[in-house]
């Protein structure tokens, strides 16, 4: 049998337990320390443009310079080039597919990593995507339907605005 005295230390021992966090799956632990000993050293840096591409917030790491370049990321409020170096807190915002992602950095990684582990480099502040719903699917039509009359493309080009509603040669053109 167990003293009150076991009882206490072992209440203890489980309550230290919780306040360390939530159980983390020991394959996501050990990708996040692989990931931690690839990265940077304590008090150095990563660019930028390897950073969002290596915590998965675009593709590849040309599209992430040539949004840089293009003004789309901004580290603290100011445009960066690619080469920009980011650190522990700095605030991140991307504008990539037509949404704003706003990320605080957590961790300095290098490397590309999984997408869980990637989740742990970063808290994401971006506001909820538009529902899909919002966006009306234009031009869709029914299978079996057959090739588009000269009408029904034009008739398709007006709605999506290519051809911005009027004869394609101008007025009075031939």
């Amino acid at each position: 049998m167990a003293s009150e005295g076991d009882e206490e230390t072992s209440g203890q021992g489980a309550a230290d337990a919780q306040a360390a966090g939530p159980a983390v799956d020991p394959k996501v632990a050990a990708a996040i320390a692989a990931a931690e000993a690839a990265g940077p050293a304590d008090g150095e840096s990563v660019r930028i443009d390897s950073w969002i591409w290596a915590v998965r917030l675009i593709k590849t790491r040309s599209l992430g310079a040539t949004a840089c370049k293009g003004g789309h990321v901004r580290v603290n409020g100011q445009n960066v080039k690619p080469s920009h170096t980011v650190r522990i807190g700095d605030e991140v915002r991307l504008r990539h597919e037509g949404r704003e992602r706003v990320v605080i950095v957590t961790r300095l990684i290098r490397k590309r990593v999984g997408a869980p582990v990637a989740a742990a480099c970063y808290v994401d502040n971006s506001p909820p995507p538009q529902p899909r719903e919002a966006f009306a699917p234009a031009g869709i039509r029914d299978r079996g339907a057959g090739r588009p009359t000269k009408r029904d493309r034009r008739e398709l080009e007006r709605l999506r605005g290519l051809m911005g509603g009027g004869h394609p040669k101008g007025p009075g053109g031939q």
